[in-house]
């Protein structure tokens, strides 16, 4: 893809976030777009640097080493994609922020490892709030449990909630999905289980994205609908 190809397409969706921003009566601010580079080339990745979109996303480490070698602290990383415990080490360190962390053995290897780096890692705990089997995360009745096992970790803090939708023709059908999760997200703040207030509610793709930020995503994760499908 053209730069001037990304541009347009930046355009169209920086045109889409501020209406829906708008409608739900949030400040364009709020909401931080993590562009998802998984499918495109390093070119394509460096392009949505130099547009603006330093928040990059990517699943697997084996995929992304080039990306991140190349350009490093120009971007901040995310990391989105299910992880194995056995990948912690390839992550920790490098990424800003693990999106997936949904079960304590992994929560112990993360905390392990950011503990010998001396280092803190951001994580945000995901949740599969539609049920759907496909689907990693956690059910909803696991996460205040889990938070307060989370406690005793002290190299790890909870820097928000993910979930994904079911893919459906008619986005307003993820609605649901996304409300619930800031409703979680509120409740476990309202308990107070944490020192700090659980702050990003990382939701939306490119197909619902506009019905994740009218429920108060924080942050969205687009792919196709902005960088493209290569390959």
């Amino acid at each position: 893809m053209s730069l001037q190809q990304f541009e347009v397409r930046a355009r169209e969706v920086e045109e889409r976030v501020a209406a829906a921003c708008e409608r739900s009566g949030r400040s364009r601010e709020s909401v931080q777009v993590i562009a998802v580079t998984k499918y495109v080339s390093l070119e394509t990745a460096r392009q949505a640097v130099s547009l603006g979109y330093t928040r990059i996303g990517e699943n697997r480490w084996q995929d992304v080493k080039p990306k991140w070698e190349a350009i490093g602290d120009a971007a901040e990383w995310h990391f989105i994609g299910h992880l194995q415990t056995n990948k912690v080490k390839d992550v920790i360190g490098k990424f800003a922020y693990i999106h997936s962390l949904d079960r304590m053995s992994l929560a112990n290897e993360i905390n392990r490892k950011a503990e010998q780096l001396g280092v803190t890692a951001n994580c945000l705990i995901q949740l599969n709030i539609s049920g759907e089997e496909s689907k990693f995360g956690m059910a909803e009745e696991q996460l205040v449990p889990f938070v307060e096992q989370l406690k005793e970790l002290p190299a790890i803090r909870i820097a928000g909630l993910m979930t994904m939708a079911p893919y459906e023709m008619e986005p307003e059908q993820t609605r649901p999905v996304f409300r619930r999760l800031r409703e979680l997200r509120d409740e476990l703040n309202a308990r107070a289980l944490l020192p700090y207030q659980v702050q990003q509610l990382s939701m939306g793709m490119s197909n619902d994205f506009e019905i994740a930020i009218e429920e108060g995503a924080t942050w969205i994760r687009l792919g196709t609908v902005l960088v493209g499908k290569e390959g």
